[in-house]
């Protein structure tokens, strides 16, 4: 059921992510107008409209039925006054360029009805590195959804009102979706902060020589009881966007040790450079780190067609659980949450602590004071890991 608060929802930006949203938001009950200052990009609605709403039907989201009511609730709008007149809630997902979205959630503001609501989708930068362009700074938040997952993110800001987290979070739970309120905000909020650095691991494992992309996928995949491995993901994401990701700086206040990642990326950066001006841009392009349609990956012997890698498996385990551990230890949110962040995101049945307690916890404990030792991870990350688990209940 749609919240008494929200009628019409206004989607600023028509690409991947505001199309997927808003036929979502439609299909939910809310009226919903999608903007775009390309009109190029207002032309392409109808067929992203077209995809989203079969991959939708065929994960049992919703029924044909259902899409085509919904799509009645959609109207376009190239000029911005004409779009947000009658908005209640906003959400922009434009490029993600600082300057750019600043200038664009100032013009909201501006525009928007009093009562107004304005988010943002970005999945790059922070809240407050946007929210002081606006005077409404008690009705401006972070509302970040993860393409094809029920997850979606909230993040206040330094002047966000408890009534607007309070009225996002209603939201999402009327679209169908599960909120993760964090406690503060955080880069990569907390399933990309934990799921990034899986991937950083597999890359430094392949440019290593210690195993090749299928090993490390086979081997994650039959970890996890995961579709995918993390070069399955980076396909999916679309490595220009890996690529590009690669290239920003950590801006992680909690983060100690950068320098690792910094001679990572010095790496990294041109190793996906040359996949993507190949043209080898993933599941997008036809072609990536696997051939599509069909990626082997999919192929039901894919994961006893060779042996997976202890090694690999080690690896990739101890970068979801650090990780894990460290939004928990900078109280990003609680272990609980952080369990549900991944476990949504992913459609796996168990969270990194959970695992952790699976694996043994001496055991684990003691990896993360070699990593501390070594400067690969913060002293106090390992210590929390230890009082918490403690004190877990069993």
């Amino acid at each position: 059921m749609t919240i008494d608060e929200v009628r019409t929802v206004l989607y600023v930006g028509a690409g991947t992510m505001g199309c997927a949203n808003s036929l979502v938001a439609a299909v939910a009950g809310y009226d919903v107008v999608l903007h775009d200052a390309r009109a190029e990009n207002l032309d392409t609605v109808a067929h992203r409209h077209d995809e989203i709403a079969a991959f939708l039907v065929e994960v049992g989201f919703c029924s044909p039925d259902d899409i085509a009511v919904a799509r009645e609730r959609v109207s376009l709008a190239a000029d911005l006054h004409e779009a947000i007149a009658n908005a209640d809630l906003v959400s922009e997902s434009i490029f993600e360029d600082l300057d750019l979205k600043r200038d664009v959630h100032r013009a909201l503001d501006q525009a928007a009805p009093s009562h107004t609501v304005i988010t943002t989708n970005t999945s790059a930068l922070l809240v407050s590195d946007i929210e002081d362009v606006v005077e409404r700074g008690d009705r401006f938040a972070a509302l970040h959804s993860h393409l094809g997952s029920l997850l979606v993110d909230i993040v206040g800001g330094p002047r966000t009102s408890p009534t607007t987290i309070d009225l996002l979070r209603r939201y999402v739970v009327s679209l169908g979706a599960i909120p993760l309120v964090l406690k503060k905000e955080h880069p990569g909020y907390v399933f990309n902060a934990m799921n990034g650095p899986v991937l950083s691991v597999a890359i430094e494992l392949l440019l290593d020589g210690i195993a090749d992309a299928e090993t490390i996928d086979r081997t994650w995949m039959a970890d996890r009881g995961a579709p995918m491995g993390p070069f399955g993901m980076m396909d999916l994401f679309g490595l220009d966007l890996v690529r590009d990701s690669w290239r920003r700086p950590t801006t992680d206040p909690g983060q100690e040790v950068s320098s690792d990642r910094d001679t990572l990326r010095a790496r990294a950066v041109p190793f996906l450079t040359e996949l993507v001006e190949a043209g080898r841009l993933g599941l997008k392009s036809g072609q990536g780190f696997y051939d599509y349609p069909g990626p082997a990956f999919q192929d039901p012997a894919f994961l006893t067609a060779a042996p997976t890698s202890p090694v690999v498996s080690d690896a990739l385990r101890s970068a979801l659980i650090a990780s894990a551990v460290e939004l928990a230890a900078q109280d990003v949110a609680s272990p609980e949450d952080i369990d549900m962040a991944w476990m949504a995101a992913t459609g796996q049945d168990i969270g990194p602590f959970d695992i952790m307690e699976q694996l043994g916890v001496d055991h684990f404990l003691s990896i993360l004071d070699e990593e501390a030792e070594a400067g690969l991870l913060s002293h106090d990350v390992a210590r929390f890991a230890a009082d918490y688990l403690a004190v877990r209940p069993t």
